[in-house]
């Protein structure tokens, strides 16, 4: 048996292998794959299944771009991946991660009504 934090390594891989997962006919923007990668190595996927990785990262990505536009002017204009950025990054996926959680549970919950 696997102790639990060799667990959890072996659980973070594979949602890192998901998200690493693209279109050949659709690639990822420069500024969608720092999303992606940040948000999967930095832990913010470990509370999801694997089978929810690509859905909450569509929903992040979305949300970035209709909220948080200053993110992708920032990549776009300095070519670099800024303090700036990176704090709009982390605040949108704190606010993501809690309201797709939320969905996600209530979507499979039994409703009683």
């Amino acid at each position: 048996d696997l102790d639990k934090a060799t667990q959890n390594q072996l659980a973070r891989g594979q949602r890192l292998r998901e998200l690493l997962k693209q279109s050949q006919s659709d690639p990822l923007t420069v500024e969608e794959q720092i999303v992606t990668i940040y948000t999967g190595a930095n832990g913010y996927l470990d509370p999801l299944e694997i089978g929810q990785v690509k859905k909450f990262l569509v929903q992040l990505r979305t949300y970035l771009k209709k909220n948080k536009p200053q993110f992708q002017e920032i990549i776009s204009s300095t070519k670099t991946f800024t303090e700036q950025a990176e704090a709009l990054l982390r605040e949108a996926i704190q606010e993501q991660i809690e309201l797709f959680l939320l969905q996600e549970q209530a979507s499979t919950s039994p409703s009683y009504s």
